[in-house]
């Protein structure tokens, strides 16, 4: 995959300062819109995108697994991609490379960011949209690690991530019941006017239980993507499980390269 915005590639050795300035202009550059020529309805249904005459949209996912030192101490990150069309892996991918700076909560894309370019550049296909483990414009400065990687490759991402970092929901989203979604605003904590429409908690699966319940998803636009149709896709996607597909798949393959690496 070519990068089109390399000048907004995540650079470890720039200030705190200086990223955060730099995701303000990833967040200026990144449409939270839709811009794709697929229809979402077909991401995981062959027979309905080839009665439309199309080959099905290649979605991806990509996760992140970590590799230790002999002291113990996390120093490589292993990028895994995995894509799907119409619902079927087409290729799994992974890279390995150095961790260049700790974690920090905010700016999680200058950690990982590089190891998941490195490894989307190992793809043979060319992605429709990527699912990303981590948030997209529900983020301080509206710049998650899906929206930042989604500008600089310019490709339809969204973020799927398993807490709320920022913003407020308008809703309760205690014990929703499956398919449910409660919009999450922008508060103080973002760089965006008070009540702008960050993205959705989207409840994928639930226990039949009254003694216990599966917490929501946070799922927010990347990049050309709007935030309807993010929740729409992750509502989509996720199968039988709680995290959609792709970002499922990836989160196994992220595992099974580790285990491969260790033997």
């Amino acid at each position: 995959m070519s990068s089109p915005r390399p000048d907004l590639a995540p650079d470890a050795a720039l200030s705190r300062e200086e990223m955060e300035a730099l995701q303000r202009e990833i967040a200026d550059a990144a449409v939270f819109a839709d811009d794709f020529s697929f229809d979402p309805a077909t991401l995981s249904n062959p027979l309905a995108t080839t009665s439309s005459g199309g080959d099905p949209p290649v979605v991806v996912g990509v996760d992140q697994s970590f590799l230790t030192n002999e002291a113990g101490d996390q120093d490589r990150a292993l990028s895994a991609v995995v894509a799907l069309q119409g619902g079927e892996v087409v290729e799994r991918v992974h890279a390995v490379t150095p961790l260049e700076i700790p974690y920090i909560p905010g700016l999680l894309s200058f950690r990982e960011g590089r190891p998941i370019l490195a490894a989307l550049d190992e793809l043979s296909v060319e992605p429709d949209l990527i699912l990303f483990d981590g948030s997209g414009r529900i983020h301080f400065r509206q710049a998650g690690i899906a929206t930042h990687m989604g500008v600089v490759r310019d490709v339809p991402s969204i973020g799927v991530a398993k807490s709320l970092l920022c913003g407020t929901p308008r809703g309760n989203t205690e014990n929703l019941p499956a398919g449910s979604t409660v919009a999450v605003e922008s508060n103080s904590r973002v760089d965006a006017p008070d009540g702008t429409l960050l993205g959705y908690a989207v409840q994928t699966r639930q226990y039949d239980s009254p003694d216990r319940y599966i917490n929501p998803l946070y799922v927010s636009p990347g990049h050309r993507v709007g935030p309807e149709t993010a929740a729409d896709v992750a509502l989509e996607l996720a199968s039988s499980y709680k995290l959609p597909d792709p970002v499922r798949l990836a989160d196994t393959y992220a595992d099974e390269a580790k285990r491969s690496l260790d033997e």
